[in-house]
């Protein structure tokens, strides 16, 4: 029992040699991928790559070097692909919008309302603001519904949201 403790200790302390020596090559990826926000859950998630590289590392393969950078570089990417997505599902406009497009005499976002804030704009960008506001569909939704890519839905939003910006100064 005690052996094995002692080993316990041994591969801890290995890891922690790993740790000194390869922690500049996840500063070194962070850095490469412009990871400004959140540096230290980023840092944590490199760790973690670095150590679930040395643990499944096969020297047959190839050099530690390259497998641990190629593991945490790939680990960071798919954690910042998610943030991404998150930030996306998240993103609302402004208070500011919000004021200006609702008059609370009326039922908030009555057809016939929304309609009167869409002269002016193209019909996809109509599209983009009936299918948000009266019908509550996601930009996903929309690409989806309207067979076109979400880049082209999230384009219809920005200059929908520019043109009313425009309209209501």
């Amino acid at each position: 029992m005690e052996g094995a403790l002692t080993g316990k200790v041994f591969w801890v302390e290995n890891f922690h040699e790993v740790v000194e020596q390869y922690e500049p090559m996840i500063y070194h990826i962070m850095n490469s991928l412009s990871i400004y926000k959140d540096r230290d859950e980023y840092y944590q998630i490199g760790l973690i790559a670095l150590w679930e590289s040395w643990r499944k590392f096969d020297s047959k393969k190839g050099s530690f070097l390259s497998f641990s950078y190629t593991s945490i570089k790939g680990r960071i990417l798919i954690e910042l692909a998610k943030a991404r997505k998150r930030d996306e599902r998240n993103s609302y406009p402004k208070e500011e919008f919000w004021e200006f497009l609702i008059d609370e005499s009326e039922d908030p976002l009555e057809l016939a309302t929304l309609l009167t804030y869409c002269d002016g704009l193209t019909t996809t960008q109509k599209k983009w603001v009936i299918l948000t506001f009266y019908y509550g569909l996601t930009m996903t939704e929309i690409a989806i519904k309207e067979n076109v890519t979400y880049s082209a839905v999230k384009k219809w939003r920005n200059k929908a949201m520019k043109e009313l910006k425009r309209k209501i100064k």
